[in-house]
């Protein structure tokens, strides 16, 4: 039974009718597990993913069977997701081909990234020509700061304080259901279900660079920083978060992407040329 005000998951179109371009964007949107470990919670998200009319559930280093007895009971209608789950050993792998990604956490950082509310952020994720990831940690522990370096923004569902850290399925129900209604709204122009808290409207794509492409250009970037004794290997973790994190924030493009790893092509050509005492040693202290 439906409550006054509640909006029906049941206008995604008829067979064979051209659907809605929102809709096709959130359809396409991955839900990502990182180190799973609950199959009866794996089982869950499946459902409430069916539910929501998501399909593309990856997951990072799952520590239980995603096709056990009791993820299947728990799916339910869902198992079919559960099998066609793509199941990668890092996050990066689990975001090839993304351009845009949000990151859930439960709790505060001693990072300087504000944490958004679900609703004024998920829409992010909705652009044309962009393919988006939703990344959700382990039931533990939730995502750590280092994991949390995937994404360009962040999300924290607001709870009570006397017990703030919801299920892992809980959790993906919310951001589920916020990016259903959203794209719900814009498909169908149906009145805001919250009118005192606008939804967000998605930028325009600009050519944001997949973030597959971002990850080897940091990687490329930190083996040369440590080469030139920039980065030294006990502090280049924080470093190198730092940098990751105004990467994300200037959303570059692919091009831009490619101009930066050239110029690191360049400079390690140019290193070639120059005496080893024009290379400082990376065991030994920088003393400017």
């Amino acid at each position: 039974m439906w409550l006054k005000g509640d909006l029906q998951p049941t206008q995604q179109g008829t067979p064979g009718q051209e659907q809605p371009s929102t809709l096709k964007m959130y359809m396409g949107v991955r839900i990502v597990l990182v180190e799973p470990a609950g199959p009866l919670n794996v089982g869950s998200v499946a459902r409430v993913m069916k539910n929501m009319g998501l399909s593309q559930l990856v997951l990072v280093n799952p520590q239980c069977d995603h096709l056990s007895q009791d993820a299947q009971q728990m799916a339910v209608h869902g198992v079919d997701i559960l099998e066609k789950a793509q199941v990668v050993a890092t996050i990066p792998d689990g975001l090839v081909g993304c351009q845009r990604a949000i990151a859930t956490t439960a709790r505060s950082r001693a990072i300087p990234t504000t944490l958004e509310h679900p609703r004024t952020a998920l829409p992010w994720l909705l652009s044309a020509g962009v393919t988006s990831a939703l990344i959700f940690g382990p039931e533990s522990r939730g995502l750590s700061n280092d994991e949390l370096n995937h994404a360009q923004r962040f999300v924290r569902i607001p709870t009570s304080s006397t017990y703030p850290v919801l299920n892992l399925a809980q959790a993906v129900t919310v951001c589920c259901y916020e990016l259903y209604q959203y794209q719900l709204y814009q498909s169908t122009h149906q009145p805001s279900p919250v009118p005192s808290q606008p939804l967000s409207p998605a930028p325009p794509y600009q050519d944001s660079a997949p973030l597959d492409l971002i990850e080897r250009y940091s990687n490329h970037l930190e083996a040369l920083l440590l080469k030139i004794g920039y980065l030294y290997p006990h502090t280049k973790a924080a470093r190198m978060e730092k940098l990751r994190r105004l990467l994300n924030r200037a959303t570059p493009t692919t091009e831009e992407i490619n101009m930066l790893r050239g110029m690191v092509r360049q400079v390690e050509w140019a290193l070639q040329f120059l005496p080893k005492s024009g290379v400082d040693d990376p065991s030994k202290p920088n003393q400017s």
